[in-house]
């Protein structure tokens, strides 16, 4: 585990910069122009990148020959833009701020699931491993309780303008980190399934090959991606929720009570290594869908409260099980394209999500909750079918699959 330690702390301080700047570039834009659209517009430009650079990042990632400089520089430019955005906002000319919102954005699948990928070469494969992306997966939800009240505060105390210079001052302490980091030392894992191969990635379309062709990647891709659609919507509609209870500033208060339950859950019920990653994703996603189902008829936001902090308990663990699957499962020639396309598919539904419920913010948000809540169950539903087509039967010996170094052949589960 050398150098696990300096990850999750660049990873923390990365994903706190990722975290921070929905809330940051909407209250810059409305405290400099008057308008949050404007602020929403920019920041439609910085997540728009993500399923589009993901692939890009992650061959990039995957062929380079000197990945420190890659992953710093990805940092770097991140943080740049965080910077330039600080100051051009409201200030400079729109296609230009957009164009910087839109070069920030192309770096942000480093940030999320390319630095994940760093893992595999940082721990051992095993049950070491398994906890080392339940530790991974906490720092998501640790940036998601933290960047928002960290950005609220600086907002209040004085103006977003300060609150930018804290994201851009942690993404520059992930690039300072991530230089420390060893690379190139990848545990090899020690018994690898045949489709696992080490060869040379043949190219941009491998790792979404992968994504496709691989029964479990298949699976929790398409079901996180689905689920996402649905937490998309769950900050809008957890305000408009608040405000019928009659809270209109009780939101924030459901989301936090969300997000400080999602910590919990990862780092707890996601240090579980015992359970098939699989089956703990749907138990996450089931278990996320009824209690938010049930928040849907709580009587006042204290209640809410509660039901979305059990929620977020749920949700904790969906993001460790996925990590430890795209980990056991993706060959290693495409392990970095698989880790930035799952997240670019899952910031662009989450983005789609957010849209939808702007058109449907007049519904009542009990019926809006229990759309979500559907949404996630139906997740849970879709990925026991996929991960269950074509499964072998019991006892039966697996049939001969494409030759060791396929980049994008089937491969299984690597036991330690």
């Amino acid at each position: 585990m050398h150098g696990f330690g300096r990850y999750l702390a660049a990873a923390l301080a990365a994903r706190f910069a990722s975290e921070g700047m929905s809330l940051a570039v909407v209250l810059l834009a409305l405290e400099r122009t008057g308008s949050a659209a404007y602020g929403a517009f920019v920041l439609t430009a910085w997540l728009a990148p993500h399923v589009l650079a993901a692939p890009l990042a992650g061959a990039a990632a995957a062929r380079t020959r000197r990945p420190r400089p890659f992953h710093v520089a990805a940092l770097a430019g991140f943080t740049c833009a965080v910077a330039a955005l600080a100051v051009l906002l409201g200030r400079a000319p729109a296609p230009l701020v957009l164009a910087v919102a839109l070069l920030g954005g192309s770096c942000g699948p480093m940030v999320t699931g390319g630095m994940s990928s760093l893992v595999a070469g940082l721990v051992p494969a095993g049950a070491g491993r398994d906890r080392a992306y339940a530790w991974d997966a906490s720092t998501y939800n640790a940036a998601a309780v933290t960047a928002p009240a960290v950005v609220g505060l600086a907002s209040a105390l004085g103006s977003a303008a300060p609150a930018m210079a804290v994201l851009a001052a942690a993404g520059a302490l992930a690039a300072a980190l991530a230089a420390t980091l060893p690379y190139g030392t990848r545990q090899p894992d020690p018994a690898p399934h045949p489709g696992a191969g080490t060869g040379a990635p043949t190219g941009l379309h491998a790792g979404l090959a992968a994504l496709w062709r691989i029964r479990e990647l298949r699976a929790i891709t398409a079901a996180t991606t689905l689920a996402f659609v649905g937490i998309g919507t769950l900050t809008t509609t957890s305000v408009l929720l608040a405000s019928r209870l009659g809270s209109p500033r009780g939101g924030g208060v459901l989301m936090t009570a969300f997000a400080v339950g999602a910590l919990a859950g990862s780092l707890t019920l996601g240090r579980v290594t015992a359970v098939e990653p699989g089956r703990l994703a749907r138990r996450s996603m089931a278990g996320t869908g009824v209690a938010l189902a049930a928040a849907a008829f709580a009587p006042s936001v204290a209640v809410a409260a509660v039901l979305f902090a059990a929620a977020g308990v749920c949700d904790g663990p969906l993001l460790t099980a996925t990590l430890r699957i795209r980990s056991e499962y993706a060959p290693d020639a495409v392990r970095t394209q698989v880790f930035t396309l799952g997240a670019g598919l899952k910031l662009t539904a989450a983005s789609l999500g957010a849209a939808l419920v702007g058109f449907a913010a007049a519904a009542p948000p009990q019926a809006l909750l229990a759309g979500i809540s559907a949404l996630i169950l139906a997740s849970a539903l879709l990925h026991a079918l996929v991960a269950r087509q074509g499964a072998a039967p019991a006892g039966a010996v697996g049939t001969t699959g494409p030759s060791e170094g396929s980049a994008t052949a089937p491969a299984g589960r690597r036991t330690p």
